[in-house]
Formats: structure tokens, sequence, C-alpha cells
């Protein structure tokens, strides 16, 4: 893709407001990529969406890859359904008047609307393993909206559900997802600072799993097992100290920001909605579920938290709005010509492109090019029309150097 600067519809601005002092909120405002209506919710401007673009794509594949199928369920819910699992008083939930007064929700999470969905289709346990997910917008009436889209009160998600026969393949497919998650982080740029964390599991197992990002930016407190490379969240951190498998465990407190979590329903909503399946001697059989989430927005907070330094975001590759940001310093009709050439000949090659192509200073542009972190700037310019080169300067790299242009087409060959 091809876009201009002068045609794009958001700017970059000096300062951002002083409400919201994380790092997310304050870069991503000030480069462009959203804009805050009120405290929990933004809208995602057209830098911002391709990034979550991106980063919900990379989702998807590897959600898919374990055979997961993508669905797209209602965010308006009747209040029955929440009746049926005795969580319509839950705190997060926004809840409104429909036609009639009939009682509302906008979905924060999608358990009772998925487990009578997909128990339609299921009816033996030929049928299962089964396993759908969906990216969707969620709402939730958080009372601490805060930390820029890491805490929003209206935000994206990835939620999967799976349904198994019994815990063997419960817990084989868990594994698997466990593994899909780590890819997940590591494409996008976070997988050596991401720790999958034992935490509670609450009501529904001993123990669920959260994927921390180790940043001092974060809003979590973790007890991290280096050696091992997991970690174990500070609510049970004592709990956990004298069994075996932690027995001697040499624990650091660091902070973190929550990226993913994954834990085991048991049949705490099969059995709440009536839910079972015959198994192979023709025994009725209640099925056990699985759930899986990610916050896509969060990724991408979390992401310019990891990846920033004092000048702006250094976005990683995978999921960075543009491959290359071509900053054009031509001033005569010949030079602009030049560097139109140069533009197409990367389009053409299939090469994400911003051009900043404004009439502002090179100092202006710069800034703007370090705030919007695009990993690779090449600047053209009269002298390096001259040289015929261009200057390339990766965005984690201090120098800049001298590319004669057609090594540097050759990298995108």
């Amino acid at each position: 893709m091809l876009l201009r600067q002068t045609q794009l519809v958001s700017r970059t601005v000096r300062e951002a407001s002083k409400e919201d002092v994380s790092v997310n909120a304050q870069l991503l405002v000030r480069a462009g990529f959203v804009d805050k209506l009120f405290a929990g919710v933004y809208s995602y401007l057209p830098l911002g969406v391709r990034v979550l673009a991106k980063i919900e794509q990379i989702i998807r594949e590897e959600m898919t890859r374990i055979g997961s199928q993508e669905v797209l369920m209602p965010a308006l819910q009747p209040r029955e359904i929440w009746e049926t699992t005795k969580r319509w008083d839950m705190e997060v939930l926004f809840r409104l008047k429909g036609d009639g007064d009939r009682d509302l929700a906008l979905g924060p999470t999608h358990e009772e609307v998925v487990t009578p969905l997909v128990g339609r289709f299921i009816q033996s346990y030929k049928d299962l393993p089964a396993s759908v997910f969906q990216i969707q917008t969620k709402f939730r009436n958080e009372p601490r909206a805060k930390s820029g889209v890491l805490r929003g009160r209206e935000f994206r998600m990835k939620d999967m559900y799976s349904f198994h026969i019994d815990q063997a393949d419960m817990d084989a497919y868990y594994e698997r997802a466990k593994e899909a998650y780590t890819r997940v982080f590591d494409r996008c740029g976070l997988g050596a600072q991401t720790f999958l964390t034992f935490a509670s599991g609450g009501p529904f197992s001993k123990y669920s799993h959260e994927y921390q990002t180790i940043t001092p930016f974060g809003e979590d407190t973790i007890h991290l097992w280096r050696e091992k490379g997991i970690a174990v969240n500070r609510e049970i951190a004592d709990e956990v100290r004298d069994t075996p498998e932690w027995k001697g465990a040499q624990l650091e407190e660091v902070k973190a920001i929550e990226v993913g979590n994954i834990f085991q329903l048991g049949t705490r909503f099969s059995d709440a909605c009536g839910i079972s399946v015959q198994d192979a001697q023709g025994t009725k059989r209640p099925v056990l579920m699985g759930c899986y989430g990610i916050g896509s927005t969060r990724l991408l907070g979390t992401i310019v938290e990891v990846h920033h330094d004092e000048r702006g975001m250094r976005w990683p590759e995978e999921v960075a709005p543009f491959d290359v940001h071509l900053v054009s310093l031509a001033r005569s009709d010949a030079e602009r010509s030049a560097v139109e050439r140069l533009v197409q000949e990367l389009d053409a090659r299939g090469v994400d492109v911003l051009v900043d192509d404004r009439d502002v200073s090179a100092g202006q542009k710069f800034a703007d090019s370090d705030l919007i972190g695009i990993p690779v700037r090449a600047v053209v310019s009269a002298k390096t029309l001259a040289a015929g080169s261009v200057e390339v300067k990766r965005r984690v790299s201090p120098e800049a150097e001298r590319v004669p242009t057609q090594a540097f087409l050759a990298q995108f060959a």
C-alpha cells in the first residue's frame, strides 16, 4: 500500500493530554494513531487501524493453525442468558433497556452466547473436540479505565472457546493453545519479554494461566522465576511457594502487563446451559470447555510500552503500519519526479510505503518519523539523488547510511 502524508487524515501533535500519563496513551495520541473520546474509549485512526489489523491477522492465523474456526457473535445480549449462568449481577456489565423494556447487556465476554450456540451442533463424542473464536469489540464498565488503551471500557478482543469429551482431550488442546499464544507474542515482537504466569483459577479450576509482558511501565506485579521462564501472579505467590513444582524457586518481583489469559472452565457453562453429548457407549456426558482471551487493542498498547524511546515508537516489523517511511526533501520538479519514480518502484514491489511529501522542514519530518516509528526511514534529497543513493536509517539504530538506490530496492525483491 502507498499512502502520502499530505492525504493522511490524522496529524502528529506536539503534546497529548496530561490526564493519562501512560507511555502508550501519550505516544499513540501524539503520533496520530488514536484519539481519546473519553476515559477508556478511543477512536482508532488510519495508522492505528493498520497496526491493529496486523495484530489481529497474526492472532487469526495462529488460532486457525490449531484448528479453531472463526465466528462472529452478537455484542447485544438478552438478560435471560446471563441469568441462566447467574452472572447478570456482574459489576462490569453495561445494562440497557430494549424495545418493550427488555433488559439487555453489551457483551464483555461470550460464554453465555457460545455455549448454547455450539451446543446446537454437537450431539456425539464424534463431534468433539470443537473450537471457535471471534475478534470483536467488547464492552466492560471498567471502574478503573486508565493507562491508555491498556484498560478500556470499549476494546477489541479475541475470545476462543473449546469443547471436549474428557479431561485428556481438554488438556491436550490447552497445551496447543499455550503454544499458539507463544507464537502470537513472538510475532508481535514481545516474545523475549512475555512469560507464562500461573494465576488463580477462580471458580473454574485450581490454576489459570496469564501471559505477562515484563515492563517497568506495567500495572501488574508478578513473581518471575527467570531461570525457568515462568512466573506466578502475586495473588497466589505464597500459595505455590511450598508446592513441589515451585520449591526452591528464586522469584524476582517485577512489573508487567497482562496480554492474554487462558483457563479451563470445566462444565460450569455446559451444565448451566444443559449441553451434553453421547459417548462411545451411548451414555450422556457433560462437555468440558476451555476459554482463551487476547485483547488486541491491549496488545497494541503493550507493544508501544515495550518498544519506544525518548523520540517515539519503534514498531516491530510484522506489526508496523508501513514497511518504509520515505521522507522526501526534494525541492525541484526534477527531484520530485525522481522521488516519485522510487515511490512507484517500491509500490510495484509490494512494499507498504508512507511518503512524507509535506511542505515542512526536514527537522520536523525527521522528528515525526521517529515519533511514528516505522522500522525503516529512507531519505531522498538532492544530495542522495546526485550520488544515486538513498539515506537509510533503521528506527532501532542510531546511525544512518547511504545505500545505492538499486541496492536499497533489491532488499524488497
